[in-house]
């Protein structure tokens, strides 16, 4: 299967292609792949914060002290390196000073914290840059390129209609085809899961902010993009055949010398829709290249910098603003309780318990 060729597959039916996310794993592909980029606020009809943890963990069983999603991650450290470039387009300091500290975190995006690293063909990056005059940028991205829904409302169904089935343990492949069929703009993201395919570093990914986001510069003028950080480094082989490789495969990176990733940023055309994380952004586009990400050095997330901080995607400087994607205020309350729970969790785990 590793070998075939992918453009000579056989299209799939939503059902078919309900049973293959079964089969490599639909809450940790579909549904954790969503919640990276999802959460919070669903006023219409009150799906709040706290009723989608509680969907979360009905999903993916409830692991005291960890993240609701992405649970399984390494903590790391660096500086953002800017070229100056992007200054045109915001004025957030991080664009213009030399040097930025960052700490981050790499993850598996699952609700598992015990899941095998082939769990899920996708990777994620988090990171926290700390502006010299106090103010931070927070964000979060994946290593797809677009969202499976564009709603928080259908991201909520998504969660629903890939619940495992306790007869089964796994979603009811008739339940997520006709949520897929009911909900065309899935199509996208459902593509990409065809030839996806579990990445054997994180080292090797790039990974996508997939939200559109504002820059605004000292003129007032905004813009909006969406963001990559686009790795340098090709490891591109096949996933090992064990369940906890990305941690020793980043260490071994490390250990040889930090790793960059370049910051780039893609400017919308007129017409690009910015609420919509579910649209892809077709044709030619300016890219500006903002600078290099270094990461000099990794941590246990138990006991690293990260394990502590919630990264919000709308705790964001001067100069970056969110949009009007629905998704990012619901991510930003969503984050907030999950973190609450995970947080008031910790003082009843065992010294040696790994929370995130």
């Amino acid at each position: 299967m590793a070998d075939s060729d992918p453009q000579h597959r056989p299209p799939l039916s939503p059902l078919n292609l309900a049973l293959r996310l079964g089969a490599i794993g639909a809450v940790t592909v579909v549904i954790a792949a969503a919640l990276a980029y999802t959460g919070g606020y669903f006023s219409p009809d009150r799906v709040t914060p706290a009723r989608v943890v509680d969907q979360l963990e009905h999903n993916n069983g409830q692991h005291p002290g960890f993240r609701r999603n992405h649970p399984k991650g390494i903590c790391v450290t660096g500086y953002f390196q800017s070229n100056g470039a992007a200054a045109e387009l915001s004025s957030a300091q991080v664009f213009s000073a030399t040097r930025t500290p960052v700490q981050g975190r790499f993850s598996l995006p699952t609700g598992n914290p015990y899941s095998p690293d082939s769990a899920a063909p996708l990777r994620s990056m988090a990171l926290r840059f700390q502006q010299a005059n106090g103010q931070q940028w927070r964000t979060g991205m994946n290593s797809m390129a677009v969202f499976p829904v564009g709603t928080p409302e259908a991201f909520y169904g998504l969660l629903q209609a890939t619940a495992p089935d306790p007869a089964t343990g796994k979603p009811n492949p008739e339940k997520a085809g006709a949520f897929f069929a009911a909900h065309p703009e899935t199509g996208a993201f459902l593509a990409w899961v065809k030839t996806a395919k579990p990445a054997a570093s994180f080292a090797s990914e790039t990974y996508n902010s997939v939200n559109a986001f504002y820059l605004t510069n000292a003129a007032g003028v905004r813009q909006a993009v969406r963001w990559s950080m686009v790795a340098t480094v090709d490891a591109s082989g096949a996933a090992p055949q064990t369940d906890d490789y990305l941690q020793a495969d980043l260490q071994q990176h490390l250990a040889a010398g930090p790793l960059r990733w370049n910051l780039v940023l893609t400017l919308a055309n007129p017409g690009d829709p910015s609420n919509d994380a579910s649209k892809t952004w077709s044709g030619e586009h300016r890219t500006v290249n903002a600078g290099t990400l270094v990461i000099e050095h990794e941590q246990p997330q138990d006991s690293g910098e990260c394990r502590d901080i919630n990264y919000d995607p709308l705790i964001l400087p001067a100069g970056i603003e969110g949009s009007d994607d629905p998704l990012l205020a619901a991510r930003s309350a969503a984050y907030a309780a999950s973190y609450e729970r995970r947080t008031g969790e910790v003082e009843s785990l065992p010294k040696e318990g790994n929370r995130p």
